[in-house]
């Protein structure tokens, strides 16, 4: 977990310019209206229960345009979101939630450390995914791949067996009987990920599994006649 001393330093203008995003996003003005300080969204929060986490304090300081307080929480608090929206129940009618969405967002496009801390371990979910249509499977979920699961994934990798005769044949859940996706369904996944800016998502975060999967997606859009 990243702490307040591990805040990478930035000046005051990039800081700015991050922010800016922030207040940029078309989402924005819906999702804040104000803080009454009533601590609602906290005593609502299950993260808050758990972590050094309170949305007020975030709504609070985005609404203030603290560039330097915003800054650190993009680069620490926001990720302990567990993204519930319980924090929905604000009587002003702020979203929390939504706003750490934002916040979320511009980490990541920016290629905050924070987020490619966040999200290393889905980088095979994201591979999964984008290679054959469906999310990870049990077998893949290994210690080593996913060291920052915790122990739930020891668990899962040491009782793989039970968990097959548990879950029904029906979801095909291993890497070697996968779901089938048809190639009509996969190509226009490819489109919406490259048309709607996914994919320079995933750049900013991880370059080399950009480019694994801009080589597997483009291979397959032009054989279906699309160029990009």
């Amino acid at each position: 977990m990243t702490t307040a001393t591990d805040v990478p330093a930035a000046t005051l203008e990039e800081k700015q310019r991050v922010f800016a995003e922030i207040e940029a996003d078309i989402r924005f003005p819906g999702f804040l209206k104000g803080c009454y300080e009533c601590g609602i969204c906290v005593a609502a929060c299950p993260s808050a229960r758990f972590y050094d986490f309170s949305p007020r304090k975030i709504t609070q300081a985005v609404a203030r345009q603290d560039v330097e307080l915003v800054w650190e929480q993009m680069n620490r608090d926001v990720w302990d979101c567990s993204q519930c929206f319980s924090c929905l129940r604000c009587p002003r009618g702020n979203n929390p939630g939504g706003i750490i969405t934002i916040m979320r967002e511009v980490a990541v496009n920016n290629g905050l450390r924070s987020a490619k801390e966040a999200l290393e371990g889905y980088g095979r979910i994201i591979y999964k995914i984008m290679g054959t249509g469906t999310q990870v499977s049990p077998d893949m979920i290994q210690p080593e791949a996913f060291p920052d699961w915790g122990p739930e994934t020891r668990d899962v990798s040491a009782n793989l067996q039970l968990w097959r005769k548990a879950l029904p044949p029906e979801t095909l859940h291993t890497t070697s009987t996968a779901w089938e996706v048809n190639d009509k369904t996969l190509t226009e996944l490819y489109l919406i990920w490259h048309l709607t800016g996914v994919l320079d998502m995933i750049k900013a975060i991880d370059a080399g599994l950009h480019m694994i999967l801009g080589d597997v997606m483009e291979e397959m859009l032009e054989e279906q006649g699309y160029q990009v």
